[in-house]
């Protein structure tokens, strides 16, 4: 997946780590619509799992230039991470990208993965 930020809808996605925190693959869970895009956790895990995943990084974009995140982003991450939890698979950040720059969720204490 390359240049999300430029994207005019939505794009959600997953970096997948394996022990060593090396990206064994990039996927695609949804894309959207100009504000919004629907995820739950099966789509997300699903490739992880596939793929043996020890981690994942969630990203997405916000096409309005703002990458601040809104309260759903937050709800859907903690979501994530305590699916993760459930399963054995770490949800080490969500990153926000817009044309503007980015927001680490991790980076903003917002979600706490290290537990």
């Amino acid at each position: 997946i390359t240049n999300v930020e430029e994207e005019a809808q939505e794009v959600f996605g997953i970096l997948i780590l394996n022990t060593k925190n090396k990206i064994v693959a990039v996927h695609e869970i949804s894309r959207g619509a100009l504000n919004s895009s629907i995820i739950h956790p099966r789509e997300v895990f699903k490739p992880a799992i596939l793929h043996n995943a020890a981690a994942i990084i969630c990203f997405h974009n916000h096409p309005s230039g703002d990458p601040e995140p809104s309260k759903e982003d937050i709800k859907i991450t903690n979501c994530l991470v305590e699916a993760g939890e459930i399963i054995g698979i770490k949800i080490l950040d969500h990153i926000i990208v817009s044309d503007d720059g980015y927001v680490s969720l991790k980076e903003r204490e917002v979600v706490i993965c290290d537990k």
